[in-house]
């Protein structure tokens, strides 16, 4: 008999940086071990380990026996501690505009669905996170690609970005620091996006700042805060959450936070409310674990960033030596978006993603994964392993660079 057909909008989704492990995880069935630099989660690493007063927090929850459904849009005391933190940088955030979701991704989820209809269109950097292209065909929405300049510290392309407005645009995605690229957003891309969507009144922006807390210049800053200082009546819907800074990708903690001092998203955030009752809630445990980080000393992150700097630092070093690899310093994050300028691997990222996985069982992520267009010629990897892993993994893709 025939196979049972599959839904086209299931069927055509990739994901890059989870596709690349089947062949891995194929490997390792036959006993190899694999030096896995592609996925973003610190927790797949010693030496980052979520704090242990989080932990507690979420333990003790689990004792109170606070196991039942919160209130859809998340525990009152966690929506205010984060309105407290999206204060801090600059702008009026109330309880009230806070919504908890299942990290960031069930948020772009949740607005994707209440935002878009068919032919409208996101306006997303490339490379960019696949979440940004996979989820708006859901919707009946679509992706289009701005340049990041990848020979200028990877800042958007606002002349790009002014090119591809149009009526339909109602998304403009900005993503800081970025992923995959670690790139950094400065005042003057800040306010020339906010200038070219106030031209768009049907235009809004999502800010996802989920690395802000692993800006290593020092210098973010907000969507919604640089917002406020212009006096900008563009609406923003900052997203964030506990996977990076507070390395707990695990419990699956995000929020969206609303910018909207003309209240122009009255009927969007109804839709939002809507789809979010029906989902019922984000882990109860998981939340109180989250504000005891958002309340508690943040002290403990700075020998974090050390350890990242550090080992980013250590990664540069090998990356100018090798002959073949190219990049740029990441203002942010924790990837590496490497060049190939070798002949043979420069036009086929994905090929060389694959053979140096079974040549030399490292394990990276193609370029293209991230966009097809401007990812190409790339690949990306985590600097999140200590220095003695990322050394081998290194002399493993110089091996393998020489002998191609």
């Amino acid at each position: 008999m025939d196979p049972i057909p599959v839904a086209k909008r299931a069927a055509q989704i990739e994901y890059a940086i989870r596709d690349v492990v089947v062949p891995a995880t194929e490997l390792e069935k036959q006993g190899h071990k694999i030096l896995k630099l592609n996925i973003g989660d610190p927790l797949a690493y010693p030496g980052l380990p979520t704090p242990t007063h989080m932990i507690k927090a979420f333990q003790e929850s689990l004792e109170r026996q606070e196991n039942g459904y919160s209130h859809s849009y998340g525990i009152p005391l966690l929506r205010q501690g984060i309105a407290t933190s999206e204060q801090n940088k600059g702008w009026e955030c109330t309880e009230d505009d806070v919504y908890v979701c299942h990290g960031v991704t069930e948020a772009l989820q949740i607005v994707f669905a209440a935002v878009l209809q068919e032919g409208d269109k996101v306006l997303s950097p490339g490379p960019h996170y696949p979440p940004y292209m996979t989820y708006p065909p859901l919707f009946g929405g679509s992706t289009v690609e701005y340049r990041m300049d990848s020979q200028n510290g990877w800042y958007p392309d606002l002349d790009d970005i002014r090119s591809k407005m149009d009526d339909s645009v109602r998304l403009i995605v900005l993503i800081n620091p970025n992923n995959p690229t670690g790139g950094i957003a400065d005042e003057r891309i800040i306010s020339g996006i906010l200038e070219i969507a106030s031209e768009w009144p049907n235009c809004i922006i999502i800010a996802d700042e989920i690395y802000d807390g692993l800006n290593f210049e020092g210098n973010h800053i907000s969507m919604a805060g640089a917002a406020t200082s212009a006096g900008s009546s563009v609406p923003v819907l900052t997203m964030n959450g506990v996977s990076k800074v507070y390395y707990a990708p695990g419990w699956r903690i995000g929020y969206m936070a609303f910018y909207d001092p003309a209240n122009r998203l009255s009927l969007i955030r109804d839709g939002i409310e809507r789809l979010l009752r029906s989902r019922l809630c984000a882990s109860t445990p998981a939340q109180m674990g989250y504000l005891a980080g958002l309340s508690s000393d943040d002290g403990w992150m700075d020998s974090y960033r050390q350890k990242l700097l550090q080992q980013r630092d250590y990664c540069m070093q090998r990356i100018s030596s090798i002959e073949g690899l190219r990049a740029q310093t990441p203002g942010g994050a924790f990837y590496l978006f490497i060049e190939l300028t070798h002949p043979r691997w420069k036009q086929d990222d994905k090929q060389f993603v694959l053979d140096l996985l079974h040549q030399e069982k490292v394990l990276m992520v193609h370029g293209s994964g991230f966009s097809p267009e401007f990812g190409k010629g790339f690949v990306r990897m985590v600097y999140l392993p200590d220095i003695e892993v990322l050394e081998d993994a290194f002399d493993r893709i110089e091996r393998f660079l020489s002998s191609s």
